[in-house]
């Protein structure tokens, strides 16, 4: 007797590791063979759009600057919407994101935000424990059955109202080296993706509840229309009606920022809304115009949204949101309680008030925040200042934002104690992710990999541009670097910090990459061939 279609094509895929057996539970054959089908019908197209991607950074690097596509003037010009939104997504005020660990799973759940979104991407380290048990964790929480005992004997439940949960995959430029298919290394988007949706997507729909993703990192149209055919042939082999996956998708790349119509229309029959991804945003600024020595950005604690690059950027997004009937969400607020010093705590209190007002004010129909202790804060505002589920009825037909408004850099300067921060932030957040944790407190501020390789990325171009000096007037040089690299590695070493023990791997790391002559595309590349 012939095996079944899906026993055929699950037997293509090679897992490498040892799965616990719960973790098998997710690896079921149906699963499989829906990764196996996508990995072959769509890793090809993938790569293209990655080899475009460096063909478009060469001619940057050569000296051309980013800019709106000529050849999509009439998307950009013409009238449309995007299509119905779902009303579990039409109050979307606060959100909170977080790992797909287990107990932040829930607390995230019952935090009072409106929506979680659960990441397998920049706040995760993709180890095969991590992923594997991320998708087990998900699981259960849609089947209503996650919860999770501390050895201490402290049992944590999900409430009777919780977050609409929300799934962050990886980006496309990830592969996952602990799955194959025909020999290949298959995407980390698709990992994520094909596991979640085979367990979680009849369920949610019959609940109205999705599946919904947050798509990352994304730099063009083309490739958020990959995203679209991927879940329109996904939706055919799960068994639910077209256009129940939708998406939001984080405008965190410079050179998305150019396309945003596009995307919303390449996505237009489940897109919901667009996010200002501030971090990986300034990122993304600095890798785009590396050789660009007039676009030097200050020290990222003066690269506030409110300097107007990053005001622009963030003001565009919502005009072309609120044009198109979608949502326009704001950024995230990284600070953590500091306990102990009431002062320094109001104090951070008051920036996320000042920033979630900020948001609210400029028309954001919602906003992100890291910590649940910061939801009720920005809630708060936006329940003051937005009355009604959403703002997608301000136009902001006042703003107007050209390539250069874009691309202009901010003013400020580069302190010693700047200087000193990105070292120890990319190095600490560096080790902990060799060690498995993506999203690290550091100085009460919930860093991610967005962060560090803010960090990564100014001490590379500080350094390899040259002449360039501290607000004191010394200058900024590799001696100065490697000596503050060395002096944090050795604290760190000493410590009992996440991720000491990978303090000298790290080090070894982030010299490397700071030193090359090429700044890297991400740290997370490098940095996952020394994973288990």
């Amino acid at each position: 007797m012939a095996l079944p279609r899906e026993r055929i094509e699950a037997s293509a895929v090679e897992i490498h590791g040892n799965p616990t057996a719960a973790q098998r539970a997710i690896l079921t054959p149906e699963a499989l063979a829906l990764l196996v089908d996508l990995h072959r019908r769509f890793d090809a197209r993938r790569r293209e759009l990655l080899a475009a991607r460096r063909e478009r950074q060469a001619r940057w690097d050569a000296g051309e600057l980013p800019d709106f596509r000529a050849d999509t003037a009439a998307i950009r010009e013409s009238e449309w919407t995007v299509g119905p939104i779902p009303a579990a997504l039409r109050d979307r005020r606060v959100e909170i994101t977080g790992p797909v660990e287990r107990k932040m799973i829930i607390n995230a759940l019952n935090s009072g935000a409106k929506v979680f979104m659960a990441d397998f991407e920049d706040s995760s380290t993709p180890t095969l424990a991590n992923v594997l048990d991320g998708q087990v964790n998900l699981r259960d929480a849609v089947a209503g059955k996650i919860d999770f005992t501390t050895p201490e004997g402290k049992r944590y439940a999900v409430g009777d109202n919780p977050a609409v949960l929300v799934v962050r995959p990886r980006g496309w430029h990830l592969t996952d080296k602990h799955f194959s298919v025909d020999g290949e290394p298959v995407a980390g988007a698709l990992v994520d993706f094909a596991l979640y949706a085979w367990h979680t997507a009849r369920t949610l729909h019959r609940r109205d509840r999705g599946p919904y993703f947050y798509l990352p990192k994304l730099e063009s149209m083309e490739e958020a229309a990959l995203w679209d055919d991927v879940m329109t042939h996904a939706e055919t082999a799960i068994d639910i009606p077209p256009a129940s996956m939708k998406v939001t998708v984080l405008i965190e790349t410079l050179p998305a920022a150019f396309q945003m119509h596009e995307i919303l229309h390449a996505l237009q029959s489940r897109c919901v809304g667009l996010n200002a991804g501030r971090w990986d945003y300034v990122f993304s600024y600095l890798k785009t115009l590396r050789r660009h020595g007039d676009r030097l950005l200050p020290e990222r604690g003066q690269v506030a949204m409110t300097v107007p690059f990053l005001r622009n950027y963030s003001e565009l997004l919502i005009q072309t949101c609120h044009q198109r009937g979608a949502f326009a969400m704001g950024g995230m607020a990284a600070q953590i309680p500091i306990k102990g010093d009431e002062a320094a705590n109001a104090a951070a209190l008051a920036k996320v008030r000042a920033d979630k007002l900020r948001e609210v004010k400029a028309g954001h129909d919602g906003t992100w925040v890291a910590h649940p202790a910061l939801v009720p804060v920005a809630q708060a505002i936006f329940d003051e200042y937005m009355p009604e589920a959403n703002q997608r009825d301000v136009e902001r037909d006042d703003v107007r934002v050209t390539r250069e408004q874009l691309l202009a850099p901010c003013a400020g300067t580069i302190t010693r104690a700047g200087f000193d921060n990105n070292v120890e932030v990319c190095l600490r957040y560096t080790a902990a992710w060799l060690d498995g944790l993506g999203c690290v407190p550091i100085h009460h501020l919930m860093e991610d990999a967005a962060t560090a390789e803010i960090a990564r990325a100014q001490l590379w171009q500080w350094l390899h541009h040259g002449g360039l000096e501290f607000d004191d007037g010394a200058p900024i040089d590799f001696a100065l670097f490697d000596h503050a690299l060395g002096a944090h590695t050795h604290r760190l070493r000493a410590s009992q910090y996440p991720g000491a023990a990978e303090a000298d791997a790290a080090a070894k790391l982030i010299g490397e990459l700071v030193h090359a002559d090429q700044l890297a595309d991400f740290l997370t590349l490098p940095a996952y061939g020394q994973l288990a």
